[in-house]
């Protein structure tokens, strides 16, 4: 493994989504279903776009191969009925979030801040960049997935597929599609090293943009829950 993609693994593991104190305190079963209910609202703002951003660095690669796993990608993300904005709001519905609540929720500034900063990155000039933030959401996924499950189940007592889905495909889908992405990467940085800085700085702004929404999260539901590390 390139000694500089340890840099990536640090970025990740300091800003993990984990150690944030709403996911903490979703492990521990302290938050009440009025504020799973307003995170499945907020969280809707980034997963809804979350296509397009992969659409965006999709349109901007010259690269026919790395376009071919981005339309794969952008494929299990909106095909069908089964789609991944589609299963997060029967998520939402599990936990008390109907479909127009979640369409006319008011969104918090840092949610907006968040998605304003993907979409930045997505479009930026050097695709690479893009595709390096669409990693940092995708690498962390599989383990926050099987975590907010285990907690859904145990502290919450959901276990319906609706309240689950969402959660299964990505813990299963993500850790493929994260893998692929940074092989790409690698490949990228090794043929330019100047990529390096780039993308160890998407990723660094990608993982803060996402810790920044749930900060949102926890300002407009008063919920202070201390650190578990």
């Amino acid at each position: 493994m390139q000694g500089w993609w340890a840099e990536v693994d640090a970025i990740i593991e300091k800003r993990s989504l984990l150690k944030h104190p709403f996911y903490q305190a979703w492990t521990m079963g302290t938050l009440t279903r009025g504020d799973l209910a307003f995170y499945a609202q907020q969280y809707y703002q980034q997963e809804s776009r979350f296509p397009r951003f992969v659409s965006a660095v999709h349109s901007s690669c010259p690269e026919l191969k790395v376009r071919q796993v981005l339309l794969e990608n952008l494929n299990q993300e909106e095909a069908g009925p089964e789609n991944h904005p589609e299963l997060w709001l029967r998520f939402a519905g599990s936990v008390g979030a109907n479909r127009r609540s979640v369409a006319q929720a008011e969104l918090a500034p840092e949610t907006v801040a968040c998605v304003r900063e993907f979409e930045a990155l997505a479009r930026d000039p050097r695709w690479q960049v893009g595709l390096a933030a669409l990693y940092a959401y995708e690498a962390q996924q599989p383990a926050v997935s099987k975590t907010k499950i285990q907690g859904l189940k145990d502290r919450y007592g959901l276990s319906s597929p609706d309240a689950l889905g969402f959660f299964q495909v990505h813990q299963a889908a993500d850790a493929w599609h994260s893998e692929v992405e940074k092989r790409i990467l690698l490949e990228q940085a090794d043929r330019d090293p100047e990529l390096k800085d780039a993308i160890k700085d998407a990723v660094r702004r990608a993982c803060d943009a996402l810790n920044t929404l749930l900060d949102g999260v926890c300002e407009a539901r008063e919920i202070c829950v201390p650190s578990l590390n």
